[in-house]
């Protein structure tokens, strides 16, 4: 029976989260604990690489993180970024969070529909002639480059920020009581696999935002019972919806 599901991410800024729908319709307590932190690069560490960043005259944002960390080493490298620099974002959500460094411009921010940078590169190509900058983690593959190069898109990968692990204190370990675990990104299945090195041998369940997450909570070796950002559910709160569902009926 499912009564506390542990979610690894930041507490919903209002209360108007569909959380707190669910919690109500389903009787179930969510509690909000990112497993990771996101820490940006210094100037120093940055120009290391060796990369212009106003030489390039767009720049493609895969998430807040990546907006916070382009301005604030923007800012401490004393940089002034020109008014008619593009940005170009994979959701309309975090193209709207420009807004708290630059002044919002239609004409010169875009954005993609599903998330997916693919939806994105319909848009970036009939921008063939920009050089586009591509703020990313430390921790990333090469879909990004290879779908730009596919495109013939001159384009410059660089790390802007790094993820690190939120260390449980020993007293969150000795407390932890619940029955479910939603994990947000394939890193915090590793890290929480760390953590609780006996968790295969426990009867938690496991959730995950995306496929790529649920691949990876199947590569350590356990079972995830629900996934959100698929065509069955389309976003983690109707994947949520679903599973419960089932667990009330299954009473």
């Amino acid at each position: 029976m499912i009564k506390k599901i542990m979610v690894s991410q930041p507490k919903p800024a209002n209360d108007k989260s569909p959380y707190y729908d669910l919690e109500k319709k389903y009787g179930v307590e969510f509690v909000f604990r990112p497993f990771i932190k996101v820490e940006g690069l210094t100037a120093k560490e940055f120009r290391q690489q060796k990369v212009s960043i106003l030489s390039h005259t767009a720049v493609v944002f895969t998430s807040r993180h990546a907006i916070n960390n382009y301005f604030k080493l923007a800012k401490e490298l004393r940089l002034t970024i020109p008014e008619d620099m593009k940005y170009f974002c994979v959701t309309e959500t975090i193209s709207l969070y420009i807004q708290k460094y630059v002044q919002y411009r239609k004409r010169k921010i875009f954005f993609g529909n599903t998330g997916k940078i693919d939806d994105l590169l319909r848009t970036m190509v009939k921008h063939k002639n920009e050089k586009f900058l591509v703020p990313l983690s430390s921790v990333h593959n090469d879909d990004i480059k290879d779908k730009l190069d596919a495109k013939g898109l001159n384009h410059t990968e660089c790390v802007m920020y790094r993820t690190i692990s939120n260390d449980f204190t020993q007293e969150e370990v000795d407390k932890f009581d619940c029955d479910m675990l939603i994990f947000s990104t394939p890193t915090g299945v590793e890290y929480l696999t760390k953590a609780f090195p006996n968790v295969k041998r426990s009867n938690l369940k496991f959730g995950a935002f995306g496929p790529a997450t649920g691949k990876a909570i199947e590569k350590a070796g356990l079972k995830p019972s629900l996934v959100g950002g698929t065509k069955e559910n389309p976003s983690m709160f109707s994947a949520l919806e679903n599973f419960l569902k089932k667990e009330q009926k299954a009473k």
